[in-house]
């Protein structure tokens, strides 16, 4: 035999390898970056990561073209022609930052609140928030409101945890797994193999959404819902389980409020109230003796239904009975939902029976001993395996807040909060209800700072930031009567308040990481209207506009300082505790980004320049007393700063040798330790705190001593929320902090201590017959936010989307498969294609967001198929309702927490004509780069970045 050639199937990609956090997508997954003479060659999971295991996706793979992207920002930029024209000149960073300083200095030595900052999905909240609250403006706001603060609120405000970032399904013991409104965008890699595991244990998985992709694809059962349903759907199986007496009424008495006695005084400041002690503890009524006593006393055996009379003569019921009383009433049952709904009665009757029988004829319980905080010592750990996931297909509704406490009481009836089987806290979580002070804006310190973080947790009217009238204070209108539980902000409001001036004016608005001229945009033509708008004297309406992102996205050419920030293999970041961490259910977690590279660009990661311009304006707790910068860098401020004595951003490896972990002083080689240990540190809590965490002493104890919590009772979870009674008692005219007269009805009607499914609000306001069908978007698994659509390799997978229709219901339209439709809503029309499928409600339509590209953006072709071929239904959407009575155009928002309500979209949709067929419309003038575009020919392993000539 001849000699052959020996092939090495695992020989080594470069010559050096480094540790990080993925930033493709918000999973946070651990990344091995391989090297070759300094240069990019290859990126795989990390399988010692907590996060992935190993896994990655095909963004996190592609991470490689995003950072060789020709749309990589390379110097500052002042602009110097119109706004929107795209014409710059560049800058050095001193003069970005002297601009920026002299600006700021001057707003917040007159009216701090004339500075508005918003982030979108970064990972650095609690350096931004604090950067705000030491600024002295309440104008901040999050990704959140955007995104899905319903669900963040509603599972805060009931169970002291929500889910995804703040929880996660027992994939380990579940027996049943219902999805509600899941796509694939968030958090694919630890779904992808949770789901494996389910699969392999054969345990059953629904999926309850009006499109079936990814997820729905491979579910045992598919439920087309319709839109904005879904919370009627969640108390019509409430009632069946109510009809059969399912309900863990152990579980409810010893870590829910059901047995609490509610004050039944209509009329009266008291009614709905909690009635309680003179030291102010809720009462129960004993059914052994029939005394009221406090609800936490030992021993006692307290009614759930039935009435008592209080001494002071009035009546009270336990709140499990107004509970009862409602959900049984015939409205709720499957046969008087299911139209609406667009799902059998039967359907929903064999899946209540299901979640029935493994919850309470299949119970999972591990031989694990464990002690409540009452001292009582168990035996063993009983589980109900029923685990439950839902996102933003419920958020983004106007019903979205109640929606999910609809689904989070689902869980507390069938016992299925932390136990075997459910769903489980993500560390640091729980919290207490509410999960922190209330929101900074009224009260200021002598430095000028805000006495809290601007955004925070009202406990009931009097944490409102409003004036005197009850109107709003902030910008946004977050954290008022429009929206009282608004605890990430109204990100989404921010242009088109701004541009209102109808309360005041602001002087600049900083948006980091947001493209709020498109795709973070309600509706990116009137966004980029009012960017430019000008008043009567020529002057801006929005004067000054600072943008920072390490893109040239379609925001670019509306801003006047632009602030090239560096992609995420180029920086240090910090996935803090004090912000959206990696903890599981196991234990804490936290993680670190390192710079792998060096950046080939004039360009500053936007955290080292905040902190930067935070010292030169000499900012409290960013400045020492001398005025001198307090940090050198991000890297160290994670380091060095505490938010409270021992506590900073990251929790592991603290204390003089490290091994302290979440509390403890400063450890100069922290992020030494962090590198070492691949850029993540984790704590596994040991077997007996693994659940049961809102009434396990073991595992409260320990997480107060870690700084997680402040004190270690007890949390217990809110099937009836005093709280929200508390808005609505105000609404009825009592208290001290009432609403303007205008919103009282609404919010009598929406904060409901019991959750309540209203039709979205937009739906009560056009004509269903003009606009039958309604209008979803939702991301695919290989892009997130704007970002993937620059990148190479996943543009590969998709370049281009389609409306994709039920296909019954478009042939009634006479539409086939890739014709041009025109889709058409309350707030204008576009064109595009249609594609034709089976698996979707017959009531709805879709597509997949954040393909859609304006001509020229980001460096594409100005007839890439991104632009020709690719769109936005955001161009269908509003930031205001249509106006009532009086003329008041409200927020389309979500009224508890001012969510975008995105997904209340109804539409019409007809075959397009051939002069409107061929290009996506609207079709904005192309925008020009800012700077010269080089783009790669050729891209190999190893290889230089080749430029065309």
């Amino acid at each position: 035999m001849s000699k052959q050639e020996t092939i090495e199937y695992s020989a080594p990609v470069g010559d050096s390898v480094a540790q990080t956090t993925c930033y493709m997508c918000a999973c946070r997954c651990g990344i091995k970056v391989h090297l070759k003479d300094g240069k990019l060659r290859y990126i795989e999971g990390n399988r010692a990561h907590p996060v992935n295991r190993g896994v990655l996706c095909a963004k996190g793979s592609a991470g490689i073209m995003n950072v060789l992207s020709p749309a990589r920002l390379r110097k500052p930029l002042k602009r110097v022609g119109e706004r929107g024209a795209g014409e710059f000149e560049e800058i050095e960073w001193e003069e970005a930052l002297s601009i920026i300083t002299a600006r700021l200095a001057k707003i917040r030595a007159t009216d701090p609140k004339q500075f508005a900052f918003f982030t979108g999905r970064d990972q650095s909240q609690s350096l931004t928030g604090y950067f705000a609250q030491m600024f002295g403006t309440l104008n901040f706001a999050a990704h959140g409101g955007f995104c899905t603060v319903n669900m963040a609120a509603a599972g805060l405000y009931s169970v002291g945890g929500a889910f995804w970032e703040f929880g996660e399904p027992d994939w380990e013991h579940a027996k049943i797994f219902l999805l509600i409104g899941v796509a694939e965008d968030h958090d694919s890699n630890p779904i992808k193999l949770g789901l494996g595991r389910l699969k392999e244990r054969g345990a059953k998985i629904v999926a309850i959404n009006p499109v079936r992709t990814g997820y729905g694809a491979i579910a045992d059962e598919f439920v087309a819902i319709t839109p904005g349903t879904d919370g009627l759907f969640v108390l019509a199986l409430v009632h069946c389980l109510l009809e059969e007496g399912a309900i863990d009424t152990e579980f409810l008495i010893r870590h829910t409020n059901a047995h609490y006695l509610v004050i039944d005084a209509p009329g009266t400041a008291e009614d709905g109230l909690f009635a309680r002690d003179e030291s102010g503890a809720p009462l129960c009524l004993d059914r052994a003796d029939h005394q009221i006593k406090p609800a936490s006393t030992l021993g006692a055996d307290p009614a759930l239904l039935g009435s008592v009379t209080l001494p002071d003569g009035r009546a009270a019921h336990p709140a499990f009975a107004l509970l009862a009383a409602r959900y049984s009433d015939a409205a709720y049952a499957p046969e008087a939902v299911a139209a609406r709904c667009g799902v059998p009665a039967a359907t929903i009757r064999r899946l209540a029976a299901e979640l029935a029988e493994i919850a309470f004829n299949q119970p999972v319980t591990l031989n694990v001993p464990w002690t409540d905080t009452s001292g009582r010592r168990h035996e063993t750990m009983l589980g109900r395996p029923v685990a439950i996931h839902a996102m933003r297909g419920i958020s983004a509704h106007s019903n979205g807040f109640q929606t999910c406490r609809a689904i989070h009481m689902l869980q507390m009836l069938l016992g299925a909060v932390d136990t075997p089987g459910s769903w489980r806290y993500k560390s640091p979580y729980p919290k207490p209800i509410p999960a922190g002070p209330a929101p900074g804006g009224k009260a200021f310190l002598e430095n000028g700072a805000l006495a809290g973080l601007p955004l925070g947790f009202p406990a009931g009217p009097q944490d409102l930031l409003v004036d005197d009238n009850g109107e709003a204070l902030r910008l946004d209108r977050a954290f008022s009567w429009e929206a009282p539980l608004g605890v990430h902000g109204m990100m989404h409001m921010s242009i088109a308040e701004a541009h209102a001036q109808d309360r005041y004016p602001i002087d600049t608005l900083m948006v980091y990481m947001a493209n709020v001229a498109w795709n973070s945009a309600m509706n990116p033509g009137e966004a980029m209207r009012m960017l430019t708008d000008k008043n009567a004297d020529g002057s801006y309406r929005i004067p000054f506009f600072i943008l920072a992102d390490a893109f040239f996205s379609e925001t670019v050419p509306y801003a006047d300082i632009v602030l090239p920030d560096t992609t995420y293999l180029e920086r240090y970041d910090c996935i803090s505790l004090l912000d959206r961490p990696i903890g599981s259910a196991h234990g804490p977690a936290d993680a670190i980004r390192i710079p792998v590279l060096k950046p080939d660009r004039d360009v500053r990661p936007f955290q080292d320049v905040l902190i930067d311009i935070a010292g030169r304006l000499k900012l409290p707790n960013f400045a020492d007393e001398g005025g001198a910068p307090l940090y050198a860098s991000y890297a160290d401020y994670m380091v060095r700063h505490q938010r409270k004595p021992g506590i900073g951003p990251l929790a592991g490896f603290r204390g003089a040798d490290g091994q302290a972990i979440g509390k403890g002083e400063v450890n100069g080689d922290q992020l030494k330790r962090y590198i070492e240990n691949g850029s993540f540190w984790r704590h596994h809590l040991p077997d007996e705190q693994l659940y049961f965490k809102h009434s396990n002493q073991a595992y409260l104890s320990t997480a107060k001593a870690m700084g997680l919590i402040d004190k270690d009772e007890p949390i217990t979870l809110h099937l009836y929320s005093e709280i929200l009674q508390t808005f609505r008692l105000a609404a009825q005219g009592h208290g001290a902090h009432q609403p303007p007269a205008r919103l009282r009805a609404r919010l009598e009607a929406v904060m409901d201590p019991l959750p309540i499914w209203y039709e979205p609000i937009e739906a009560t306001m056009v004509n269903r017959e003009d606009y039958p069908l309604h209008a979803l978007t939702q991301r695919p698994m290989a892009m997130y936010h704007s970002w993937g659509s620059q990148n190479a390799w996943l543009r590969q997978i998709m370049s281009e989307n389609r409306l994709y229709m039920n296909r019954e219901t478009a042939g009634a339209l006479g539409i086939a498969d890739e014709d041009w439709v025109v889709v058409e809503s309350r707030n204008g029309a576009l064109t595009c294609q249609a594609r034709l499928m089976e698996g979707v409600n017959p009531n709805s339509v879709w597509t997949w967001n954040a393909i859609g590209k304006r001509s020229g953006a980001w460096t594409l072709d100005k007839n890439a198929p991104e632009s020709e071929r690719g769109f936005l239904l955001n161009h269908l959407i509003s930031e205001y309702l249509p106006a009532d009575e009086s003329g008041h155009r409200a927020s389309n928002s979500d009224p508890v927490t001012g969510q975008a309500a995105w997904f209340d979209l109804t539409v019409r949709v007809r075959k397009a004509s051939a002069a409107e067929a061929g290009q996506t419309a609207p079709h904005p003038e192309p925008q020009r780069a800012p700077f010269p575009v080089r783009h790669p020919e050729t891209l190999q392993y190893g290889a230089k970045l080749e430029t065309a000539k």
